[in-house]
């Protein structure tokens, strides 16, 4: 899923270099980047990229804090074996959860983009726009306090500004519709609404 059989206007390297070079892109120049890097019916690097995005925030927490994922009330630790358990943890985010939970989320998406976009882009887009919006979260496992926090509203506002660019909207309209599965992407799944917590219970403290 690192390749794909097309290239789209304005040109995506391929492989590791390709996914490294496009989570630079789409922080540094989000703008530019949905408008060249985002093609028609070219969903397989976006896939590739959400499913990055996910095996390395899973990847961080297991480094920092397995317990987060693995224990008794959580993943009990399978046969005995912590590296087993690890390593099917990783392959059913990369197979199973990562891709599944992209789709639900491009399927609300494109749900919520019909009530608020009269003239949209088509769902494939869509699918690439929710993928390359989590960039930000690949460093949501981090173990400070806050660091999820701004990962989470920095995607927020890279899913706003990828919806108003690809689906030419505004971004009022863009907001709009990003609300919700930003909120259960990158606030729940990502951790940012926990970290928002913690934070806030800090400056209260």
């Amino acid at each position: 899923m690192t390749t794909w059989i097309e290239t789209p206007e304005g040109g995506r390297s391929r492989g590791a270099a390709g996914l490294a070079r496009a989570w630079v892109e789409v922080l540094v120049r989000p703008r530019r980047f949905f408008r060249n890097g985002v093609a028609p019916g070219d969903q397989a690097p976006g896939l590739a990229f959400a499913v990055a995005i996910a095996l390395a925030y899973v990847v961080g927490i297991l480094a920092v804090d397995p317990t987060r994922i693995l224990g008794p009330d959580r993943i009990p630790v399978l046969g005995g074996s912590p590296t087993l358990t690890v390593v099917l943890v990783l392959l059913a985010t990369g197979v199973a959860l990562a891709p599944a939970g992209l789709h639900l989320l491009a399927a609300l998406q494109t749900v919520l983009l019909m009530v608020t976009v009269n003239d949209r882009a088509g769902v494939s887009e869509t699918v690439q726009v929710l993928a390359y919006a989590a960039a930000p979260c690949a460093l949501a496992w981090v173990p400070v306090a806050g660091v999820a926090m701004v990962c989470a509203l920095y995607s927020t506002v890279l899913l706003v500004v990828g919806l108003s660019v690809v689906h030419q909207t505004s971004p009022v309209r863009a907001t709009a519709a990003a609300a919700i599965p930003a909120a259960l992407a990158f606030w729940v799944g990502f951790g940012g609404l926990s970290s928002l917590r913690a934070v806030s219970a800090l400056v209260g403290a």
